[in-house]
């Protein structure tokens, strides 16, 4: 049987990017997820890359500093899918005075290594403003907005066009170790069989369920504990016009976000709320609701109700457990947790984590594997890109550049396909003249269990997908309704 160097066990953002990591510094690696890539709290954020600046109340200067920093990074490796936001702060002076926003956007602005983003400036809102007629002053950042979601999706790419295997539906039911080995037993839902693997390492990024592992599949106490902490959001039909996201202060020192999404939503969140049941069957309550509406209500001339909410979706965080006494206070940072059996068959365990700090997150976790490797490659992610993602331009130019080529292309469909696939988008349009062929198959059917979940764009019929472009590995169900919401 062979021997795999590095199995990944989890789908969400750090394992593809630890899987993605590995394969490019020449291991052979293999990611098992059991469900499909990106189901739980991957796909379930607030769409952001931003540094938290809320974070800065509590002191986070390191997770701030390199959130920053990796803010600048992803802007470049993935150009299609990520892109930068302006965001309103109203200014509210019992909640925090302006010297305080201040002195933070300060820090903001100079912690990272800002290079392409606006820095921070005050606001006066007139009588034109979204905002009720009270809250006149405010101030306005940049962050980044990322299409999550297809983010693990790009990097799980990586791992294939680098020599990895990834493999969904595909549950992990124990390992152990062997002679140095790791042995790995999996259910392949699909074929409805039991799939053993033999790895030099193994890595348990499975997020919410990492203690879980610990305590079912490897039969280990777990070197940390993990809190749950979920948070919700509600998308509703877009409540301005803006191009803006606003960040909104509410009287129990919390945020709540305000972000355009699709061009015909705005997504109101997140909540924070102790979790204690199974991480598949979260989803929001009624006092989370009424929480969101209520902070959204008091800033806005716009008033939303209960049956304005078209949507809405949850995840629970899996946060290091720093007995903070609020959801909210819970540090965002990562711990990163090694052990072996006589200097081989190393497990590496990652315990929390956010989206945007994923790449650097990846770069430590192979730190740590390095020396069980000898004559693996070196650090490569940060100069590299992202499929896609060398367009050479901005994707909206990107998008217009797909429109001279193929002038039968519907400038929605154009700018889809430039915000989804970037520089990829020409596989899908190679030898294709009219969206009436955007229906043949788009090449021989493929039968590799990493590529069951393909969705096809635009409505198409197409069931396969070429090496080229990746296929939707991402959870089905957000991509299900979010096509029907725009379908009508």
């Amino acid at each position: 049987m062979e021997i795999k160097d590095l199995i990944v066990i989890g789908g969400g953002i750090n394992g593809a990017g630890i899987a993605a990591d590995a394969a490019g510094r020449g291991l052979s690696v293999l990611l098992l997820e059991a469900q499909d890539l990106a189901c739980a709290t991957s796909s379930a954020s607030s769409k952001l890359i931003h540094g938290g600046l809320r974070y800065l109340e509590h002191y986070e200067f390191r997770l701030v500093s390199e959130a920053l920093a990796e803010r600048e990074v992803l802007l470049r490796l993935a150009p299609h899918i990520a892109t930068p936001l302006r965001f309103r702060l109203p200014h509210q002076p019992h909640l925090r005075p302006a010297w305080m926003i201040r002195a933070g956007l300060f820090l903001y602005d100079h912690l990272g290594k800002r290079t392409s983003l606006p820095a921070s400036n005050g606001l006066k809102f007139g009588a034109q403003s979204v905002l009720k007629p009270e809250l006149t002053r405010g101030f306005e950042y940049s962050d980044c907005w990322v299409d999550d979601a297809r983010l693990v999706v790009l990097n799980a790419q990586e791992v294939v066009e680098r020599g990895g295997e990834v493999r969904t539906r595909t549950r992990v039911t124990r390992a152990w170790r062997e002679e140095g080995i790791w042995v790995v037993e999996a259910y392949d839902e699909a074929a409805g069989e039991t799939l053993t693997w033999r790895a030099k390492g193994l890595v348990n990024a499975t997020g919410p369920w990492v203690k879980q592992f610990y305590d079912q599949g490897l039969q280990l106490k777990s070197p940390r504990g993990i809190r749950l902490i979920k948070g919700s959001h509600i998308v509703v039909p877009k409540v301005h016009n803006e191009p803006q996201a606003y960040i909104l202060q509410n009287e129990d020192n919390r945020i709540v976000f305000v972000i355009p999404w699709m061009g015909e939503f705005s997504i109101i969140g997140t909540t924070d709320v102790e979790y204690h049941g199974d991480p598949r069957e979260v989803s929001i309550d009624d006092n989370e609701i009424g929480y969101l509406l209520n902070v959204y209500n008091n800033h806005f001339k716009k008033q939303l109700t209960r049956e304005d909410i078209a949507w809405s979706y949850s995840g629970v965080r899996p946060l290091c457990d720093d007995e903070s006494d609020s959801p909210q206070a819970v540090t965002r940072d990562y711990t990163l947790e090694i052990a072996d059996e006589g200097g081989k068959a190393p497990l590496l365990s990652v315990f929390g984590g956010k989206l945007t700090t994923y790449r650097k997150l990846a770069e430590h976790a192979l730190e740590k594997l390095v020396s069980y490797y000898p004559g693996i490659g070196n650090a490569w992610t940060k100069s590299g890109v992202l499929p896609g993602g060398d367009m050479g331009t901005d994707r909206d130019s990107y998008a217009k550049t797909l429109q001279a080529r193929h002038p039968w292309l519907p400038e929605a469909v154009a700018v889809h396909y430039a915000h989804t696939y970037g520089s990829r988008a020409e596989v899908l349009l190679a030898n294709r003249h009219s969206l009436d062929e955007m229906a043949k198959p788009l090449g021989t059917a493929c039968t590799k269990p990493s590529w069951r979940i393909w969705l096809s764009t635009s409505g198409s019929k197409s069931s396969t997908m070429p090496s080229g472009a990746a296929p939707n590995w991402a959870c089905g169900s957000a991509r299900k309704k979010s096509a029907a919401w725009l379908n009508g």
